[in-house]
């Protein structure tokens, strides 16, 4: 599948995010999947799958810890779209025996032991949400981080062996904003308080002026600001 990255990216780079969602469906009917944290971005795509009726399959991964204006998003962005969004959690057993052994906090102690949280919470119900598909989209934007500022339109993600379209890599947080006022598309009220980046409620605070898009995010470590679902080395096969 990997040796297809090549004409796939060929066959979107001319064409807008509406164009290439459009495309994608075309190609893949039935196993294409959005993975949508509910964020600014994800609304931006799951707007434009909904409204066209496309045949990508959206869904969502539920920590356990998210924050109640996340779950409100949720039950009015489906109402919005008459669009199912598939829900995943975590394995209840892992969850269990992290809080029994390490404490319902344990994420605050290291970057290890948030990793692991991240892992068992985020990573593994991804890889199931994934399972058997041939396209993962994502909302990911080049100038959200470093990381991701090194990403591709279209790549091959070798860790959950699937072609990875990022279809607004190139937008700025300026397009998003304009996108989303002109097409009155539901977002998180979190994001009017200073939240633009929102995870788990106990990972996730407002940014301060100045401060990066993602301070808020694991505001108590330093590191990349990823939980792991887009670090992987996904590579761009021509």
């Amino acid at each position: 599948m990997s040796a297809n990255v090549g004409f796939i990216t060929n066959s979107l780079t001319s064409l807008s995010a509406s164009e290439g969602l459009r495309w994608i469906s075309s190609q893949f009917p039935g196993s294409a999947r959005f993975s949508s944290a509910l964020g600014l971005e994800d609304q931006v795509i799951t707007h434009l799958i909904g409204t066209q009726k496309l045949e990508i399959k959206i869904f969502t991964l539920d920590t356990g810890r998210l924050f109640q204006e996340s779950y409100d998003l949720l039950d009015l962005t489906q109402k919005t779209y008459n669009q199912t969004i598939h829900t995943y959690f975590p394995h209840a057993a892992a969850v269990e025996k992290l809080v029994t052994e390490k404490g319902p906090n344990s994420f605050y102690d290291s970057v290890d032991n948030r990793k692991e949280c991240c892992h068992i919470r985020k990573v593994e119900p991804l890889k199931r949400a994934l399972n058997g598909a041939k396209v993962w989209i994502t909302g990911v934007r080049a100038d959200q981080s470093a990381n991701r500022g090194t990403m591709q339109l279209v790549e091959w993600d070798e860790q959950h062996q699937v072609i990875k379209y990022n279809p607004l890599l190139t937008w700025t947080e300026k397009n998003v904003a304009e996108f989303i006022e002109i097409n009155k598309i539901p977002v998180n009220t979190l994001h009017k308080k200073g939240y633009p980046s929102i995870g788990c409620a106990p990972c996730t605070r407002a940014v301060l002026p100045g401060e990066d898009f993602r301070a808020g995010r694991w505001w108590w470590e330093s590191s990349n600001k990823e939980c792991g679902l887009h670090e992987s080395k996904a590579v761009l096969t021509k």
